[in-house]
């Protein structure tokens, strides 16, 4: 009887800290190299009363102050789990684009190659489904992965910072989910 208590107890507590947006089921923590992740927060992108999205930023430890989270030299991932079918490669290209310019205030000049090589990572088709981590490694860069499988690295600060910067500057992609993504 004491076993299942104990299961019963893991299980209820698991499920506690299990974050469940829009169907996509988060883990509270991810592995990245020799680090472990937390969960900071997740939320969902929309347009036109359409979620498209979910992101979620994980972190060595919780953080929702956005600058300090742009500026950080530390290992975190920011994922975008995709939930539309009306997401398109040349849709996600568009948006991304356009957050670029929102985050560096409309000066991509600097890192426009990084953002060219970042780019040919929506270059295949995009369904639903599909899963895209945007992971800061401070030794190699920004590795860009689309459902596990590696497409790019891109080795700038200034890069990631204007990437994070997407989701989490003061003109964000949308204000709701920068929230959510920080946990307030």
């Amino acid at each position: 009887m004491r076993k299942v208590i104990v299961f019963v107890l893991v299980m209820l507590s698991f499920s506690l800290h299990a974050l469940e947006v829009e169907g996509v089921k988060l883990p509270d923590t991810m592995q990245l190299g020799e680090s472990k992740l937390v969960l900071n927060g997740a939320g969902t992108r929309s347009k036109f009363f359409i979620d498209l999205y979910v992101g979620s930023l994980y972190l060595q430890k919780k953080n929702n102050v956005s600058n300090d989270v742009i500026n950080a030299e530390e290992k975190m991932v920011i994922r975008l789990d995709i939930t539309s079918s009306m997401i398109s490669s040349e849709k996600m290209t568009k948006a991304t684009l356009e957050g670029f310019e929102n985050a560096t205030n409309d000066n991509i000049s600097p890192i426009k190659t990084e953002i060219d090589q970042f780019m040919s990572a929506f270059s295949e088709e995009i369904k639903e489904g599909d899963t895209f981590e945007f992971a800061y490694v401070p030794t190699e860069g920004v590795v860009v992965t689309k459902n596990g499988t590696i497409k790019e690295t891109i080795s700038s600060k200034p890069f990631k910072r204007a990437l994070f910067g997407i989701w989490l500057s003061d003109d964000p992609a949308q204000d709701s989910l920068k929230e959510d993504m920080l946990g307030r």
